[in-house]
């Protein structure tokens, strides 16, 4: 592999910057102190963004996406079946942040904010109150809504543009108390959404169009040929891993101790744009799954969706993005094991949902939640552990905030969903995991018009989906350990298994659907 960005890379690139580009102050609340316990573990919470299990080589994925992920497993606990809450960024990062499932916290639409009892209810009000010093950064737009959301409890709160070469989002600058709103009056009116609708401001669109253009090729004539498909981006800002990186080395080193650093990078969250030394390593004929991805029948909520060809293809660019994001992890071990970080750190590794390459969905927002969208990578490494652990049990990100409190000795408030994961505390086997996608729900009523509802127990999974008429039948049901590709649905054939599933998920909708039920 060809070497990282050089310095004099760096410096090129800082004359092309505008010379106006504004900073945040870092901090947004007096820090509390140190905890009264010296010995307290530091916590370093890695989120990678859009990483989905199935493409993870250390859990049997036929390309070398990830070697340094299972250079780290040899010294973590390695959790082989663990799911997200939800198939985007918002309902998952939630569900990550306060240990519950979206129908609790309820940031289900894409620029979800959570309920307001949750500015309380959360990972950096539970450990402020133990003296641990907290920082929190993000690449995403999303994610960020829900840092702000939360930003009274943190110590230090780094805002998206720090780490990017060039940031054209403004919205925040005029209305950060109102993020989301500013957001998404930018995102609809300047730059015109997804691209489904036109902006609602033609003018402003096409003067954003043309700034964008300059200030998009100043970069690209620095960093062009160190990425040849392009600059990685969120849409509104060009950044790169390896700055991230190195800012996240300074910060091991040199925050107040205890501290818990949550930190919820992009990559390899799409556009897939890998450094020139990973574009064509995966230059194979390597079609993964059973049926192959580019075969398997596309659901009828997707419609034509994606070509098969085209999937095979996305699918590559992704891997090789993922292998790129790797290596940069792998920097980042390197120093942590140099500098003596993880003698007294619990380091987790995860993401917030997956991806999806098959069945005529490319990306993560759509109403299916089949395994390459739910089930994520999970490492935990404990301070000075020098030997793997591999759980097999399920598991779901809902169970990371308790295992933390545990972890770290503080007390479980009775409002988290999760459980401490084995083999920290008990495994309970008979237990059922959740994951939720309902973006087209209305936040305070029940879910009933359009949702799409998972629950696994053991080897089972039942999907169930709500609100769509012309659908056909409403359930699904697998049983992943014969049928990891959920290509044989046995809710007709096995009754007996699919009517107890069937019961047991719809008390559970019964039960978080209660408090908003009209009386």
């Amino acid at each position: 592999m060809a070497s990282r960005l050089t310095r004099r890379d760096f410096l090129k690139l800082a004359a092309l910057l505008p010379l106006t580009q504004l900073r945040w102050p870092l901090l947004v609340g007096e820090p509390r102190g140190l905890a009264q316990n010296a010995s307290a573990p530091n916590v370093l919470f890695l989120v990678f963004d859009t990483l989905t299990a199935h493409d993870v080589s250390l859990y049997g994925y036929h390309r070398e996406t990830t070697p340094n992920l299972a250079r780290f497993a040899e010294r973590a606990t390695v959790f082989h079946n663990h799911r997200a809450g939800a198939n985007f960024t918002s309902p998952g990062t939630a569900t990550l942040l306060t240990g519950t499932y979206p129908w609790t916290h309820r940031a289900m639409q894409l620029q979800g904010l959570t309920e307001s009892q949750f500015v309380n209810k959360n990972i950096f009000a539970l450990f402020g109150q133990h003296g641990y010093f907290q920082t929190a950064y993000t690449h995403n737009p999303l994610a960020m809504g829900l840092l702000l959301e939360f930003r009274e409890s943190l110590d230090a709160f780094i805002p998206a543009r720090e780490l990017t070469l060039l940031d054209e989002q403004f919205s925040d600058l005029l209305l950060m108390n109102d993020w989301n709103n500013s957001y998404d009056v930018e995102w609809q009116y300047v730059r015109g959404g997804l691209g489904q609708y036109p902006p609602g401001s033609l003018f402003l669109s096409w003067l954003h169009r043309l700034v964008r253009l300059w200030d998009k090729r100043k970069v690209t004539q620095a960093l062009g040929d160190q990425f040849p498909l392009g600059i990685p981006n969120n849409n509104s800002s060009f950044f790169i891993l390896e700055e991230a990186i190195d800012w996240i080395q300074t910060q091991l080193v040199t925050l107040p101790q205890p501290f818990l650093a949550y930190v919820h990078l992009l990559p390899p969250h799409g556009p897939y744009a890998p450094r020139k030394d990973f574009v064509g390593l995966f230059s194979d004929d390597f079609r993964p799954g059973v049926p192959t991805a580019d075969t398997k029948p596309n659901h009828p909520l997707v419609g034509g969706g994606v070509s098969p060809s085209q999937l095979v293809k996305n699918r590559r660019d992704y891997d090789e993005f993922l292998a790129y994001t790797d290596s940069e992890f792998g920097r980042l071990l390197d120093y942590m094991e140099q500098n003596g970080v993880l003698d007294n750190t619990i380091v987790v590794f995860t993401s917030d949902h997956g991806e999806s390459f098959e069945r005529g969905v490319l990306g993560h927002l759509t109403p299916i939640l089949y395994e390459t969208l739910l089930r994520v990578p999970l490492l935990i490494s404990r301070p000075g552990q020098q030997t793997r652990e591999d759980i097999f049990t399920p598991t779901s990100n809902v169970d990371i905030l308790p295992t933390l409190l545990h972890l770290t000795g503080q007390p479980i408030p009775d409002w988290v969903e999760g459980q401490v994961l084995p083999p920290f505390g008990e495994a309970d086997e008979a237990r059922a995991v959740f994951a939720v996608e309902a973006k087209s729900n209305p936040k305070l009523a029940p879910l009933t018009r359009r949702a799409t509802i998972t629950m696994v127990k053991e080897d089972v999974k039942l999907i169930h989906y709500i609100g769509y008429p012309n659908l056909g039948p409403a359930y699904e049901l697998y049983n992943l350990a014969e049928d990891p590709e959920e290509l044989n649905n046995l809710y007709t054939s096995d009754k007996s298994l699919a009517a107890a599933m069937q019961d047991e998920l719809q008390e559970k909708l019964n039960q978080v659907n209660l408090p908003y039920q009209r009386n």
